[in-house]
């Protein structure tokens, strides 16, 4: 008999009928408990054909019990799962919002085209950060479950009313595809579209699948469409191959730097695709909040309230949308050119390549506004303290220009950069740039952009020309950006630990040596030196009574807050630097050190520019702290920035009690406090 609504459904209510999809029916429905209690919840129902495939159900069973432990708030929770009158269910989070792929075609059915940029790029941003806290999960004893999503769409995310970005069907989604493979071989229903090239070959897959699929939905909100469409089994043979369309086809007027980061999270040969979806995280936060820092859910809340307006009405509900919004939404469009609707000319392929196949044929890799061709550099050594060696740097893989302009000579081409993964390196890349167009059959080209992150031998270079001028603390502060931007390179530490020794620390210098030790292989050259020196320490700490040990990330916190209260900033500059080298994540190390900066005499524009990037990623991952809208407030004044300082101010007053609404008084409060 056929479920109704007000039916029991073992211990909830089925409220209304919300649809069927490909493997499940799914309700809205409340969980009842006693005296009354209700919470409202999403049953999805595998369907009666399902239920007599033991191999699926098996697999679904074990895929329910993972999803069922996840708990982020981009990712729709899992609260039950069981049998009900022989039927297999799960009990999910409600999220009260819209599908993503209604939102977007409500978007261009509005005449926008496709989503604003920055709200693109939120979503994309959420949902990296929802995928990578299911990719690192692991088990009670540490090891990892090894999960992936295998089947990110637009159908498969939410977006709440909140604004909130939430994955679903993490317990479902293999045991899908691995049916459907066994039913309808080489044609997943849809799913085929945001297959990765390793899918689409049939190899084993990890987490950088999901990266590839973000990507494409990513696309998909920025373009209007996905990248490739067609028949399954020409589409499937263009994605192995790794041939995707011009961007510049899609979209001419997107960003150089927003290019650049999609071209990467498509990039066919995983080796040069980001790494994880946390690395597509933080290169996306840098671009978003470097061209629009007023972005936040509260904006994709707005924007999604005011598509689906009608919908609401009709269902009694009227959810607010602030005047002040549809500036906003004008600010958007001002920055985004009306798209061309056909292309002047045809575009280069953005990706054509011989990427092995199963027939083991190969051809070249051409990617459109490539960088020169990645070389490996030569291993140096040089002396600082203690003789160690530089990591050479290099590829397997040659990448040229468009076809349009010649291929460089092999040595005539210089390195690519490893990009940094975190925030701060990442708007160098996303500075607005000139990008010229030429007319004709010429690809788009990108004009150089400055302060290019740079290589661990660079770091190297610059570390030992600052001590041999004398600048200890110039080259400290660069072993630690080197530190930041290789977060588990050996050479960083190293150089961090001779450099306190050089400065009379040596329990800071003990620190990064044994963190050296952590990241080192057993045959680095300066391992045995470095095990020497630890020894030598030890061996003086206890003949004189005292024992140096590694200072931990609270000492230094309370180290740096100490001299911060003393007035020794450049002390506790780099105090707070090396506990952000520790954990680069840290928003409490990047609050201090991005108060400490604006308090430096007298402090560089490069500290004032540095301070503005920390505040920044402080105020968006936790907006509640005042302390950090007020530092940005001095930041961007420092740096001339009148307008944001102003709103900065403005946030902070709103954030304040009621006592201290008088920018007089709380100015005056916070300087007794010594702020």
């Amino acid at each position: 008999m056929a479920l109704q609504p007000g039916d029991t459904f073992g211990r909830y209510e089925l409220v209304s009928w919300l649809g069927q999809g490909g493997m499940a029916e799914t309700w809205r429905a409340q969980l009842v408990g006693d005296a009354g209690v209700t919470k409202p919840v999403l049953i999805k129902k595998v369907l009666p054909e399902y239920a007599n495939d033991e191999a699926f159900i098996s697999m679904f069973i074990s895929e329910a019990r993972i999803s069922a432990t996840l708990s982020h708030g981009n990712v729709a929770q899992v609260f039950d799962f069981g049998r009900v009158d022989g039927g297999y269910f799960l009990a999910m989070e409600f999220v009260d919002g819209q599908p993503l792929h209604r939102f977007l075609k409500r978007a261009m059915k509005s005449g926008m085209g496709t989503l604003p940029v920055p709200i693109a790029v939120f979503i994309a941003m959420e949902m990296c950060r929802g995928l990578h806290y299911a990719h690192t999960r692991t088990d009670s004893s540490g090891q990892p479950l090894g999960i992936v999503h295998r089947d990110i769409s637009p159908d498969n995310v939410l977006i709440s009313y909140e604004g909130q970005v939430k994955i679903v069907d993490f317990g479902i989604a293999k045991a899908q595809l691995i049916r459907d493979l066994k039913t309808e071989p080489g044609v997943v229903k849809g799913k085929y579209l945001f297959f990765s090239p390793e899918q689409a070959r049939g190899e084993d897959v990890d987490a950088r699948t999901d990266v590839w699929a973000t990507g494409v939905v990513l696309h998909e909100l920025l373009c209007g469409k996905l990248p490739l469409e067609g028949p399954p089994a020409v589409v499937m043979m263009r994605i192995a191959r790794g041939e995707l369309p011009s961007l510049s086809e899609s979209r001419p007027d997107l960003p150089a730097a927003l290019q650049r980061i999609l071209l990467k999270a498509l990039h066919p040969d995983l080796s040069q695709r980001f790494e994880s979806s946390h690395a597509f995280a933080e290169a996306l936060a840098g671009f978003l909040y470097a061209n629009h820092p007023r972005i936040s859910s509260l904006s994709l809340a707005h924007l999604l309230r005011m598509l689906f307006r009608e919908d609401l009405l009709s269902h009694g509900r009227e959810l607010s949308v602030p005047d002040s919004f549809q500036e906003e939404l004008e600010s958007w469009r001002e920055q985004e050119p009306a798209l061309a609707k056909k292309p002047l000319h045809p575009r280069p392929l953005l990706h054509t390549g011989r990427i092995p196949l199963p027939e083991s044929s190969s051809v070249e890799i051409v990617e459109e506004e490539a960088p020169a061709a990645l070389v490996p550099s030569t291993s140096r050594k040089w002396m600082l303290g203690l003789s160690t060696t530089g990591v050479a740097l290099g590829a397997s893989v040659l990448w040229f220009f468009s076809s349009a302009v010649p291929p460089e000579p092999l040595g005539a081409a210089s390195p690519i950069e490893r990009p940094s993964s975190t925030v701060q390196t990442l708007p160098n890349d996303a500075r607005p740039s000139a990008v010229p167009q030429t007319i004709g059959s010429a690809p788009l080209t990108v004009a150089p952009l400055p302060e290019e992150p740079l290589s661990l031998a660079n770091y190297q270079d610059r570390v030992q020309a600052r001590v041999q001028q004398g600048a200890i603390q110039d080259a400290v502060d660069l072993a630690h950006q080197c530190a930041k931007q290789f977060s588990q390179e050996a050479e960083c530490q190293l150089l961090l630990g001779m450099l306190y020794a050089r400065l009379n620390d040596s329990r800071t210098s003990v620190t990064h040596y044994q963190r050296f030790l952590e990241y080192a292989p057993d045959t680095h050259p300066s391992r045995a030196k470095v095990v020497r020196v630890l020894d030598d320490a030890k061996a003086l700490s206890s003949a004189s009574g005292r024992i140096v040990k590694p200072e931990t990330f609270a000492d230094m916190m309370e180290t740096g807050r100490t001299a911060f209260r003393d007035e020794k900033y450049p002390e506790a500059a780099a105090t707070f630097r090396n506990a952000l080298a520790m954990k680069p994540g840290s928003v409490e190390a990047k609050l201090e050190l991005g108060l400490t900066l604006i308090k430096l005499k007298p402090g560089t524009s490069k500290d004032h520019r540095e301070a503005v990037k920390l505040l920044e990623d402080v105020t968006w991952k936790d907006p509640g702290i005042r302390r950090a809208w007020l530092g940005l407030e001095t930041a961007y004044t420092l740096v001339g920035n009148k307008a944001k300082a102003k709103k900065a101010h403005d946030r902070y007053l709103l954030m304040s009690p009621r006592n201290m609404a008088n920018p007089a008084k709380a100015r005056e409060r916070l300087k007794n406090i010594g702020f």
